[in-house]
């Protein structure tokens, strides 16, 4: 089912719906017209934390935000699945043969794990600290995800997404007044609402394999890293050295934000990502 709703006083109506893919319902939108362009969302959102990007691609490009499955209003349902199959399925149901690919954190391992999987569908990449398949996690994000599954086991999901919100919002650097607060209440109530989605015992996600981590350098499409300069020393670590790795990449720093860079910096990242689009795929 789709139906029609306004982006924007000036922007172009927006498309939304669900789209079946490989036995998910995902919650999609879509706007504006030309290339195509897909936002991928972080582990710790859904489609909501490119409200700031939406309706300024749309303007650019035929602009899609969606949920993964597990997210926002895309259900989980059982069985094995694997979210960069699901990207390519909801690309076929949407007759989009190529598109640029714009992700942060989580978000960024899934679009290139699709770059490997099939690099002739991916125009172009813009990553915003992204994650990569098969890399160790650094210590202090193994401690996190202990603390975080403590919580959430005892149901105090209050607490479990404080923990995301201080690591991935405020950062290492900052205290919580020193953040912009509708940031960190929009990031809140996303992950809040993950943890309560249901999640059925056999719902398996497949992995690339071979994953990303050792094939980096056969991704050959122009591709933009961006990272906050306040986010975790590894990630910003990890965004260069990614930048270096990949045979066709750019690389910038973007000062006084942390690891959700478009929701801090949204004006900076937009303007980044369209100069960079605009030059590798308009």
């Amino acid at each position: 089912m789709m139906n029609e709703v306004s982006t924007s006083k000036t922007d172009t109506t927006a498309t939304t719906g669900y789209a079946p893919v490989n036995g998910a319902q995902l919650y999609y939108e879509m706007a504006g017209s030309g290339e195509p362009m897909l936002l991928l969302h972080a582990g710790v959102a859904d489609g909501r934390m490119w409200d700031a990007q939406f309706p300024f691609f749309a303007r650019h490009f035929r602009t899609i935000r969606f949920d993964l499955r597990g997210f926002g209003r895309s259900v989980l349902p059982g069985g094995r699945f694997a979210h960069h199959r699901d990207v390519l399925g909801l690309l076929d149901y949407l007759d989009a043969p190529q598109a640029s690919l714009t992700a942060v954190s989580f978000g960024g391992l899934v679009a290139l794990d699709v770059a490997l999987a099939a690099p002739e569908r991916v125009r172009a990449l813009v990553l915003g600290a992204p994650s990569i398949s098969g890399q160790p996690p650094s210590a202090r994000v193994r401690d996190f995800w202990a603390a975080e599954d403590a919580a959430y086991e005892r149901g105090d999901l209050h607490e479990a997404t404080k923990l995301n919100v201080r690591l991935w919002v405020d950062g290492i650097y900052r205290t919580p007044d020193q953040v912009d607060t509708a940031v960190r209440q929009r990031v809140y109530d996303m992950q809040y609402h993950l943890f309560t989605l249901p999640e059925p015992e056999d719902a398996e996600a497949e992995k690339l394999e071979p994953p990303a981590y050792g094939r980096l350098p056969q991704i050959s499409q122009p591709a933009l890293v961006l990272v906050g300069g306040l986010d975790l020393p590894e990630k910003v670590e990890g965004a260069a050295r990614l930048a270096a790795t990949l045979p066709n990449a750019q690389h910038a720093i973007i000062p006084g934000v942390a690891h959700m860079l478009n929701m801090e910096a949204p004006d900076t990242f937009n303007q980044l990502a369209l100069a960079f689009l605009q030059t590798h795929v308009i």
